[in-house]
């Protein structure tokens, strides 16, 4: 039986996700920043929490960890980096690790650049990406804890996945995203495409999340700091691929 997700909005622009296995009842948020609506979520579908799946320790994503934990007693998965504040961990995990939810699989990918204690959850079944705030959709995250290089690296992993998986970001920011991209890149077919698809999904109420990998390798910026094309965008002709994306990111701070 396929996995079944369920995306809603939790605080003012952060993602909720739940990934339920039918098979076995088992049903994982990813991240909780807030503890209400994913109550609500699981109780419109009539499913029990067991898992908690942390990227990173941003309180806009453990926010509502604690009393999701008392509520339903689940087990709280999260970064192997133990500096970090997050309360009621049961299990830390790294790069290359595999969390079961169920049946489901999720393997751990680090991400650090956004914090130094990231990472992303892949469903390879489900075609699945939990990218949180590393990667948006036509954009990424800022990079506060580490180092461009060390960001880019980390999109890198990201890109690598097949093009028919599916984005699932911790943030809407896509429109302002594409207003961005589209500063650098106007005459871009597929970031246009994408422009004309957040604006039908944004005026209709709609998320824009998820958007598909393939796609977003076509339009979103961030992800071909290494293509020339771009660099010569940015009158960077011989940069590096992490001076370029540095670049990249420093425009978007700005903007």
């Amino acid at each position: 039986m396929a996995a079944e997700i369920r995306v809603f909005t939790c605080l003012s622009d952060n993602f909720g996700y739940l990934i339920h296995d039918p098979a076995t009842g088992a049903t994982a948020s990813v991240d909780a920043p807030d503890a209400a609506p994913i109550i609500r979520e699981l109780n419109a579908q009539g499913w029990r929490l067991t898992d908690i799946l942390i990227t990173h320790h941003h309180h806009d994503h453990v926010g509502g960890v604690a009393e999701l934990k008392e509520a339903y007693g689940c087990r709280v998965v999260a970064p192997h980096d133990k500096s970090t504040k997050i309360a009621n961990v049961d299990q830390r995990v790294a790069h290359g690790d595999v969390v079961r939810v169920g049946e489901l699989l999720a393997r751990v990918l680090e991400t650090p650049g956004h914090t130094l204690d990231h990472v992303a959850y892949v469903f390879d079944t489900e075609k699945a990406l939990f990218a949180a705030d590393t990667l948006f959709s036509i954009g990424c995250g800022r990079v506060f804890e580490g180092s461009y290089p060390t960001m880019w690296d980390s999109l890198l992993k990201l890109r690598a996945l097949p093009d028919d998986f599916k984005l699932y970001c911790g943030h809407e920011y896509t429109a302002s995203n594409v207003k961005f991209a589209l500063t650098v890149e106007p005459d871009n077919a597929a970031l246009q495409a994408r422009a004309e698809e957040v604006t039908r999904l944004r005026a209709a109420g709609r998320p824009t999340i998820p958007a598909l990998l393939g796609d977003e390798k076509k339009a979103n910026v961030f992800l071909r700091a290494d293509d020339p094309a771009v660099a010569i965008k940015l009158r960077m002709k011989g940069a590096s691929a992490e001076e370029v994306f540095g670049e990249l990111r420093e425009r978007k701070n700005k903007s």
